[in-house]
């Protein structure tokens, strides 16, 4: 079924390459993690491990790690508004006259760490305030350097021109996502089938790796905490979409309609012959995704056909040749925490890592999966340790899980688009499950007693509306 947000027990990966030694602080905060970074300790520690001076700068891996996690406890307009005050108090920014070669050690290291913000959470700037923080506090540096302003400048252009092209958000499912319920199967001169737009499955499965990277390349970093902030406890692993986490909601909305345009595309045709061609062709469009690194179109796929309209229908799947499928469901298997799949995106990851060409870079993970990670991820990080400190050591692991994602979805597709084939993956209508039941039991007939009930009160249902 095209749901799989739950699933066994995750699989914790290891830790990234360390932050730099923390600024000198009153309280101990346990044993340091690998280059001097606290493992645990207070927010307000961690918030001055971020503020650079004149003689120190937070390492690269530090700003990421604890800028993703740290919304976790505190609003990233408020942290911003903490770290300009430190600065500004630290540096004596304040005062009628500069250090000016104090400033002039420090201004780099301030505009550095604003860029490498913006850069990498422009959503965090999508507020007026936070605008007039950054202003604020460069504007106080400005007199010691006019290049600084200039740099501002820059900065704010390349800031408004990432969050412009954020909010025209990825080619879209305006109304696609929603599917219908056929009264009856439509004539052929009225409906497409996939295989009349597209017949050969390495360039299907070409168009939906497209698709995926278009999709995936508008999702943030801090999307994948900012869904489990102040979550129903009882909502089990399911994350809270918000405005903040559209493009993260998108991209499951995609994955389910992929799910149902398989099924879809399967229980349409009239006759088992042209369903079992229907179906060999999807077996093989989700093995050149395998072959390609897109885990996701793959168990989509393998997901609609496993639903239950297109797995009942026996005389159909006896006149296909399943070997291939058999296949591709063991690497999928959840058995042992999805262990195979988990092997197979090592396998890519490394693959990733070796490349001798962009078609060697492709790593799209199965999305649900990854999610799943994530929220026992943020549960760790969200906890408080006894003392009251945070644990960086946790968003040591959040960062390191969420960084290679962010690493693979940055690849530029190395395949040329078919806007056709896209477009009737973005726009085909699909059958909602009533309807795939509908069309399936039209296809074959029911069997027991339950299927015939369940026929009947659909028909009556769908087929009395006008």
């Amino acid at each position: 079924m095209p749901q799989t947000l739950s699933a066994s027990d995750m699989v914790t990966p290891g830790s990234l390459s360390p932050p730099p030694t923390e600024p000198t602080d009153v309280e101990q905060p346990g044993q340091p993690l690998l280059d001097g970074a606290p493992s645990s300790a207070s927010l307000e520690t961690l918030i001055q491990h971020l503020v650079p001076t004149a003689d120190y700068y937070p390492e690269k891996a530090y700003i990421f790690t604890f800028l993703l996690s740290s919304r976790l406890f505190i609003e990233p307009r408020e942290l911003l508004a903490r770290v300009c005050h430190l600065c500004i108090e630290q540096q004596q920014l304040d005062k009628p006259v500069l250090d000016k070669a104090r400033v002039r050690k420090f201004g780099p290291k301030l505009l550095q760490l604003l860029a490498e913000w913006t850069e990498t959470f422009p959503r965090d700037f999508q507020e007026e305030s936070t605008i007039g923080h950054l202003k604020d506090v460069v504007g106080r540096i400005a007199p010691c350097d006019e290049a600084y302003r200039k740099s501002m400048h820059q900065l704010l252009q390349a800031l408004h021109q990432k969050l412009a092209a954020l909010r025209q958000g990825p080619e879209g499912l305006v109304g696609a996502d929603k599917p219908i319920s056929y009264r009856t199967k439509p004539p052929a001169s009225i409906h497409r089938e996939l295989l009349g737009v597209c017949s050969d499955p390495y360039t299907l499965a070409q168009q939906l790796t497209h698709v995926e990277l278009e999709r995936l390349r508008h999702i943030g970093p801090e999307e994948f905490v900012q869904a489990f902030v102040n979550k129903d406890p009882l909502a089990s692993t399911k994350p809270c979409f918000s405005d903040k986490t559209s493009n993260l909601e998108a991209y499951v909305k995609w994955f389910n309609r992929l799910c149902y345009l398989v099924a879809t595309e399967i229980c349409m045709p009239a006759k088992k012959k042209q369903r079992a061609q229907v179906i060999e062709f999807f077996i093989d469009v989700a093995r050149e995704c395998f072959n390609i690194g897109n885990f996701n179109s793959l168990m989509a796929i393998i997901s609609g056909m496993n639903m239950s309209p297109v797995s009942r229908l026996k005389k159909t799947w006896a006149k296909v040749k399943t070997a291939k499928f058999f296949i591709l469901e063991h690497q999928m298997d959840p058995t042992g925490n999805f262990c195979n799949y988990r092997t197979a995106l090592r396998g890519a990851a490394h693959r990733f890592l070796t490349a001798h060409s962009s078609r060697e870079k492709i790593v799209i993970p199965f999305f649900s999966l990854l999610i799943k990670d994530i929220y026992f991820l943020n549960e760790g990080c969200a906890n408080r340790l006894p003392n009251g400190h945070v644990n960086f050591e946790k968003f040591l692991e959040l960062a390191k899980q969420v960084g290679e994602f962010i690493t693979w979805k940055q690849v530029e597709c190395p395949f040329e688009q078919d806007s056709s084939i896209t477009h009737y993956l973005y726009t085909a209508p699909i059958f909602s499950e009533d309807g795939l039941y509908l069309a399936s039991y039209e296809s074959e007939s029911p069997e027991n007693q339950t299927e015939k009930e369940r026929w009947k009160s659909l028909r009556s249902s769908i087929l009395g509306k006008t």
